[in-house]
């Protein structure tokens, strides 16, 4: 596991955005645990955590001239991903959506910099992919190129379509690739790995023969 892996899923426990029990999704499912990137909510908390982002984005080698921010969890990320780059000397341009489109003072639904070349989109997780493909639509009426998805954590199980993961599925339906800071089979070894976590272990494994997706 890469080192930016662990600190992502060390710091998700410390902020309480990773958490095991028993949760209802809204897919239906019950699932072993649960992720919440709203729990990043202070700035020592956002910058471990876009640290991390920055590391998967410059290991995966993905090509890309801004950022875009989808409205709403995807505007704090997009915004401190682009501080983490421009400390790592790689200023880049930063944009990101309103729910509503704003009918007074600048207007329009969109906030930062003009979308333009190859746009990498910023967000927490790819359930239904509704946002994503929200923003590369928004990026392809403003004649700008999406570059991929950049997520903090892929469940690797099956999305509404059949045997694929949800984030495969936007992949391949966009075009675009997906970067994921962690995964699933992230998730096990770490818990396996540390006494306190490897109870719940079993239960992710349970999880994932029920409802992994067939693409890993």
């Amino acid at each position: 596991m890469g080192d930016y892996r662990q600190a992502f899923l060390e710091l998700s426990l410390r902020c309480d955005a990773l958490r095991f029990g028993e949760f209802h999704l809204k897919s239906g499912r019950t699932s072993p645990y649960f992720f919440n990137a709203g729990q990043f909510n202070s700035g020592a908390a956002l910058a471990g955590l876009a640290d991390c982002y920055a590391e998967a984005l410059l290991e995966s080698g993905l090509g890309f001239d801004m950022l875009f921010g989808p409205a709403y969890k995807g505007i704090p990320l997009a915004t401190a991903l682009a501080i983490a780059l421009a400390r790592r000397g790689r200023d880049v341009p930063v944009a990101f959506n309103r729910k509503e489109a704003k009918t007074h003072g600048e207007g329009g639904t969109l906030i930062g910099a003009p979308l333009v070349g190859r746009v990498l989109v910023v967000d927490d997780v790819i359930t239904a992919g509704t946002a994503v493909r929200e923003s590369v639509e928004i990026i392809r009426a403003a004649g700008a190129r999406p570059a991929g998805v950049l997520i903090a954590l892929d469940r690797q199980e099956r999305g509404a379509e059949g045997q694929r993961s949800a984030a495969r599925e936007a992949a391949e339906s966009l075009g675009v690739p997906v970067v994921a800071v962690a995964r699933l089979d992230d998730l096990l070894g770490f818990v396996a790995d540390r006494p306190a976590l490897a109870l719940h272990r079993e239960r992710l494994l349970a999880y994932r023969a029920q409802y992994g997706s067939l693409d890993g």
